[in-house]
């Protein structure tokens, strides 16, 4: 082999193996409509962070402890709502964006703020789902957050923040069976440290 062509196969091989595998936490925001459920948002995580260690594959919304009345005109206790697989199949993907470990680290931060640990507060018109979303969606960085006409309609609240944010975001706007199917699978040995 003639020396040039080797070392340039030497070099290739010497940067390709020192630049850090492509690892991120992918933040995906979903609505639930009208069902067997009253509206609903949510978000998933999924990736492995930059700095590696235990792949994510998570999601977290936040809702009342307890469906009662009381919920219309008071503060309840509330808590965060992980969504079942069939449950995220038959919601809708609103639009995805790529985590820094900083904001993958505040977002587990929201998480322990509003849960068990937390406030866990529920209010329907000053901190529901759409409200726990909204905080979400601050941390990783979406501008015109803002609409306070939109904070008890899901689907609605989170379409604007796409359109504020067209150029930060990928709009999925699928169903959720159909956007489940694109995601590539994780590596076995990543899966099971879920």
């Amino acid at each position: 082999m003639p020396r040039v062509p080797w070392m340039l196969l030497t070099a290739l091989a010497w940067i390709f193996t020192a630049l850090p595998a492509s690892a991120a936490i992918t933040i995906t925001f979903w609505s639930h409509e009208l069902g067997n459920s009253f509206p609903h948002a949510f978000f998933t995580l999924r990736g492995v962070p930059d700095a590696g260690g235990a792949p994510v594959d998570v999601n977290y919304g936040f809702t009342a402890n307890t469906l009662s009345p009381k919920i219309l005109f008071s503060t309840v206790r509330g808590r965060l709502d992980i969504a079942k697989p069939g449950y995220i199949a038959t919601s809708d993907a609103q639009f995805s964006i790529v985590l820094t470990d900083a904001q993958y680290a505040d977002i587990l931060k929201l998480v322990a703020a509003w849960g068990d640990r937390g406030d866990s507060r529920y209010s329907l018109g000053r901190r529901n789902c759409v409200h726990f979303v909204q905080e979400a969606a601050r941390i990783s960085g979406l501008v015109n957050l803002e609409q306070p006409g939109l904070m008890k309609k899901p689907r609605s609240f989170l379409k604007a923040v796409a359109v504020a944010n067209r150029d930060r975001v990928t709009v999925l706007g699928v169903h959720g069976r159909t956007y489940l199917a694109t995601l590539p699978a994780l590596p076995a040995a990543m899966t099971a440290a879920r």
